[in-house]
């Protein structure tokens, strides 16, 4: 099932297969970062894209896990497709895309994201929801019949991947794990045991 040289292309198959799979979210992942008191600190974001290049995924420039990976650019990513029996291990560090490119994205949300990415101070403490929901307010009327610009203070991260590991569930916990590291600009492949 593992047959690959290339861990971008058997995650691509993968991630193909729990998009038909019927997974509602097959693009959620868990995103693990380090603080500057060296704790580390995991949260689920959306995959944007994939390709050679990393793995991409946006937020608020001015959230906990940018500040993060400002002081630390090293992070994990984790895929957990439970009904497929699969997971992706992805170790890279992280940096942020060209504005072009987040505006791009961004320009695709939904318009009511868009407006939440102005709403929120993410990762910042809140008197309350109704302190969320009168910012919404405010924000919907500002821009009411226009388009909505891209904070400046939200974009993209790209992870270039230095680590893959892929693993498969297989009876009696005989669990296929492969593991890739780039080594040198080529990909070297491992078997692990379970």
């Amino acid at each position: 099932m593992m047959q690959a040289s290339n861990p971008v292309d058997l995650f691509g198959r993968w991630y193909a297969q729990a998009r038909r799979s019927g997974i509602e979210k097959p693009h959620a992942m868990a995103l693990s970062t380090t603080g500057q008191d060296g704790r580390p600190s995991s949260r689920m974001v959306l995959l944007s894209s994939f390709d050679e290049n990393g793995f991409v995924f946006h937020t608020n420039g001015e959230s906990r896990k940018a500040q993060d990976i400002a002081h630390q650019s090293w992070v994990a990513l984790l895929f957990w497709w439970d009904e497929l029996r699969y997971q992706v291990r992805i170790e890279g560090r992280a940096g942020k895309t060209l504005p072009e490119e987040a505006d791009a994205y961004f320009r695709q949300r939904p318009r009511g994201s868009q407006l939440g990415a102005w709403v929120s101070e993410q990762s910042r403490v809140v008197a309350g929801r109704e302190v969320l929901e009168a910012r919404m307010a405010s924000v919907s009327a500002k821009f009411a019949g226009q388009e909505i610009p891209r904070p400046p203070h939200w974009g993209g991260y790209r992870i270039d991947p230095q680590v893959f590991e892929f693993w498969q569930e297989g009876e009696d916990r005989l669990h296929e794990r492969v593991r890739f590291q780039r080594r040198e600009g080529e990909w070297l492949r491992e078997c692990l045991a379970p």
